[in-house]
This record gives structure tokens, sequence and C-alpha cells, in this order.
């Protein structure tokens, strides 16, 4: 009898959870949906904070070396903001004028672009002509319609210029915060490893955040240095062929290339668009954008391997999908910080035997047949 009545048992169970398991699946959509939203919302406070945090993990290492030589945490984090704060100035200083002048000169730029394509066998000529009959079918249709005029008096740069008081707000702001996250010493540490009761957890909650520090400083270091390099060799390679912006690209091609994917790609379209008009030439415009792929794809494919190694594969569609949805909620900047967070997580997720599964999932397969993260140099 006792048999007969367990699949009813078993049934009356399964009826009572279903109700318990129907709020819980609604409960974390909603908390889903209200962190998108948090995000979204929040965006100009979590930036800075997030750029800061970055900041902390990949600068806490030489702090504690410099604390191994007597230097003190507040000294260190007043060292580093400085550097950080001086090459920033420095930067928006040099490269403020003829980025202003790029800047005004872009309206122009668009202008000459539309007509070298839209006059008498250009490129875009039958796309227009086809625009003008569609219109004459349009108007021919509704001769009643009154054809109103907008005029803005907002042009580019001064829309752009109106969001530099912000973005340099939020550099301020990311500064300080890096400040008091290094002068604070191993606190941040401190405090993650109080938050855990058995030792064996505080020994792994220490693991895991000194492989973060010393992963993702290995990254951003290594990182920065070949974007630097790719910059110098754009800059080089514009001024050969006869770019009158060559140190600019240069600058934008380092900075871009912290975008995956989509930043080269821009960059190869602004220079190209920039010998367009410059040189007047579309198989110039071509040479430029050839060129620079060619730099970025030298650079994707065979320096950064090299460099980087094996220690941060990725799974490429899980980056791209990190990046747009980064993107989406936090604009270029969040395209930025997209890629290091990614990292972050992925390190989490290594040292965490419960999230190896997602650890795998956001690997390469060459990941998956070193699962450790291990650098073969290092084996």
């Amino acid at each position: 009898m006792a048999n007969d009545n367990a699949p009813t048992v078993l049934a009356e169970d399964i009826s009572r959870n279903a109700p318990s398991q129907r709020l819980e699946i609604a409960a974390i959509g909603i908390f889903c949906l209200l962190l998108l939203q948090g995000l979204v919302w929040a965006s100009d406070f979590l930036i800075p904070v997030t750029a800061a945090f970055l900041g902390y993990f990949v600068l806490n290492r030489p702090r504690r070396w410099l604390s191994t030589l007597g230097v003190a945490p507040v000294v260190s984090a007043a060292l580093f903001t400085s550097i950080l704060a001086a090459l920033i100035v420095l930067l928006l200083v040099q490269l403020s004028a003829p980025a202003a002048q790029f800047i005004e000169d872009l309206p122009s730029l668009m202008e000459q672009i539309k007509q070298k394509l839209s006059t008498s066998g250009g490129t875009l000529e039958a796309i227009n002509d086809a625009a003008v009959a569609a219109e004459e079918i349009i108007a021919d249709q509704d001769a009643e319609t009154v054809a109103v005029e907008v005029v803005s008096n907002t042009g580019v740069a001064a829309t752009i210029f109106s969001m530099a008081p912000g973005f340099l707000s939020r550099i301020l702001f990311a500064l300080i915060l890096l400040f008091f996250l290094v002068a604070s010493g191993d606190m941040f540490l401190t405090k993650t490893v109080q938050s855990f009761d058995r030792f064996r957890d505080k020994r792994r909650a220490v693991e895991v955040l000194h492989s973060i520090e010393d992963r993702l400083g290995y990254y951003l270091g290594g990182i920065t240095i070949i974007n630097a390099g790719l910059g110098v060799a754009v800059a080089v390679a514009m001024t050969l062929w006869g770019l009158p912006s060559a140190v600019l690209l240069g600058f934008m091609a380092f900075g871009l290339n912290f975008v995956p994917f989509l930043g080269g790609l821009a960059g190869a379209t602004i220079a190209a668009a920039i010998t367009f008009v410059s040189l007047d030439g579309t198989w110039a415009a071509l040479g430029v954008f050839g060129t620079y792929i060619f730099l970025t794809s030298i650079e994707g494919q065979l320096i950064t391997p090299m460099v980087i190694s094996r220690r941060m594969r990725l799974n490429t569609t899980v980056v791209f999908l990190f990046v747009a949805f980064f993107a989406w909620i936090w604009s270029v900047m969040g395209m930025v910080v997209a890629l290091p967070v990614l990292i972050v997580l992925k390190i989490a997720c290594d040292e965490t035997k419960s999230l190896q599964t997602l650890a795998r999932f956001l690997g390469d397969l060459e990941d998956d047949q070193n699962p450790d993260g291990v650098d073969d140099r290092q084996k």
C-alpha cells in the first residue's frame, strides 16, 4: 500500500511546490529588470566607480611592493594618482587644440565627403536620383503639405564641448576614489576575508583577490603598452601617407584599441574619411583604410596573443555580447570597461569551484584545454 501511495504523495508535493517555484522565478525576473534599470539610471556614478576599482586591482600589487620598502599607503596613493592626473592633463593639453579643430571641421568634412560622392558619376549619384524622384512623387500626392525648416544653432562642437565638464568631473571623481582605495592599503582585502566564517573560505578569498590583482594588472599593463606601440605605428604610417592629423590619429588609435572589435574599424573609417577629403582620392582612402586595418590585425592576431598568451583567452561571442551590452547601458565608456569587467568575472569563476561551468563557458576552446588558467610558459 505504501508503494501505491508514493506517486500520489509525490504529485501532491510537486503541486504544493509549484506556486513557490513560480514566485521565485518571478522574483528573479523582477530583480534582473530592476538591476538593469539601476545600471542605466546610475551610469554617471557607476562608470567612475568601476574604473576606480579596476585601477585599485591594478595598483594594489605595486602599492604592496612599495610598502615593503617602507613607503606608506597614503604616499603610494598620492604618487599613483598624481602620475595619472599629470598624464591626463598632459594628454588633454596636447590634444585639446587639434581635437577642437577636428571637431569644428567635422561638419564641413562630412559635407565635403557628401559632395564628392554626389557629384556627376559619383558613388551616390544613382541613390540621389532615386531619392529626388521619390520626393517628387510624395510632393505630388500631398501638394498641400507645408514644408517647415527647423534651424538649429547648436553645432556639433558646442554639443561635444557642453559634455566636457561632466566628463572631467567623472575623471576627477574616479581619481579621488582611487586615491582612497589605494590609501586604505589592504583594508578592502581584510574586510572581504572577515566576511567569511571558515578559514578555508578566508584563504580562498585571498587567493581569488590576489589572482585578480596579478592577472588583471598583467593584462591591462600589457594591453596599454601594446596600444601605445600601435598608436606610434599608426601615427608613423599616417605621416608617410601625408595626412595632416597623423599625431591625432595615433592617439585616437591608442584610445580606440581598448574597445574590442569596433575600435579598430572606427579608427580606420575615420582615417579613411580624412584621407578622402585631404588627399582627394578614393584609392588613397582605401590605402589608408587597409594600412590601419593591417596594423590592428598584426596587433590583434600576433602581438597581443604572444604577449598576453593563454591567460586571458575568452569566448569571442561572449566578449562581443558583453561589449554590446555595456555600450547599450553605459555608451562609449561602457565599451572601454566591458572587457576588464569580464576578465574579473572570468578570474573569479576560474578560482571558484562552484562556478567552473560558467568559467568554461566564458573561455575559448584552448582555455578548456588549459582549465587552470595557468600560462604555458609557467608550467
